[in-house]
């Protein structure tokens, strides 16, 4: 063409590459039904440690895969592998899929805060872990923890420590109506009863800092110190207890260590979804009116909930609800 005028071109001497823009995309993604099974038990700066098939001793170290953009991989979670999952050093899988979750342990820095942060998924129950002295128990806390249960379908179970310097009746009697399973620990004694609630099961822990959380990890799982440097290895030594980490209980299950937290912000959760967790009020919330915080007069002076005969069962319901809407209980 070189040689010819360009008045003796036409269309059909013309070629134009067309740009990277306008090349057509195929929307069909890869199904990766091959991917193999794991649970995802640390996470640390865009590495995931996962035991295949949740086996303790086939670990494999993971990056997300481009194609989940931004959605949320915690510890708990079961996820889809694929890549070299021989877990030899150096070897990296990728997370092309992340399952359907039984369970969500959420909360905000503050109740005013829109972000919500993903803490535990998939777990089967939350241990509140309170020390019932040095430090004090706070039930404003323990309330919380409470409704992000309800609302995150867990199972609560009341975790007191400490119980050789006070005794624990008057804050079980507190919660004795919400039917909130318990077991009572002492420093000077081996902790059984905690021991025979968490075997076989996928188990969190959640408590302020000085609660004695650390030391019923250590009771239960005797190699937790090993065990949490293995898993965080990836993470060139940063210390364990600013992330959560699941660890294999001897009996069989995982209980997953959260760090201590010093707030525990709602601002994800509505009176409804506390409300849908308790048989016996969930059919009277719905002729409530729109809005209603069934907290009852004065705030919400035509809710339904009055009309229940439990009216303890109410209170305690109540004072969860009053704890959620940052009231004074």
């Amino acid at each position: 063409m070189a040689g010819r005028n360009w008045r003796d071109l036409d269309e059909s001497d013309v070629r134009v590459r067309p740009g990277k823009g306008s090349r057509p995309r195929s929307k069909r993604r890869p199904t990766h039904a091959d991917a193999t099974q794991a649970m995802v038990i640390a996470v640390d700066r865009g590495r995931w440690t996962c035991a295949i098939d949740s086996d303790p001793d086939r670990l494999v170290t993971a990056m997300r895969a481009r194609e989940l953009g931004r959605t949320p991989v915690v510890v708990g979670d079961q996820v889809g592998l694929v890549g070299d999952t021989s877990g030899e050093p150096g070897t990296l899988a990728r997370i092309v899929r992340v399952d359907d979750r039984s369970s969500l342990l959420r909360r905000t820095a503050d109740d005013t805060d829109p972000y919500e942060r993903v803490v535990v998924a998939n777990a089967e129950q939350l241990l509140i872990v309170t020390a019932l002295a040095d430090p004090p128990p706070r039930t404003g806390f323990i309330d919380r923890c409470l409704v992000a249960c309800f609302a995150g379908g867990l199972q609560p179970v009341l975790c007191l420590t400490k119980a050789d310097l006070a005794s624990p009746d008057e804050l079980l009697a507190r919660y004795a109506e919400l039917d909130v399973p318990s077991v009572v620990t002492r420093h000077d004694e081996d902790s059984l009863p905690l021991a025979g609630t968490v075997r076989g099961r996928v188990s969190a822990l959640v408590g302020h800092s000085g609660v004695g959380k650390s030391t019923l990890v250590n009771r239960l799982v005797p190699d937790a110190e090993l065990a949490t440097g293995e898993v965080s290895a990836i993470g060139k030594g940063r210390h364990t207890s600013v992330a959560a980490v699941a660890l294999p209980l001897p009996g069989g299950g995982w209980v997953i260590d959260t760090p201590g937290v010093r707030s525990f912000g709602l601002a994800h959760v509505t009176a409804n979804d506390i409300v849908a967790s308790f048989d016996e009020f969930a059919e009277a919330a719905e002729e409530c009116p729109p809005g209603c915080g069934h907290l009852g007069p004065p705030e919400d002076p035509d809710c339904m909930l009055d009309e229940v005969p439990d009216q303890r069962r109410l209170a305690s319901l109540r004072r969860l609800l009053a704890s959620r809407a940052g009231l004074e209980v």
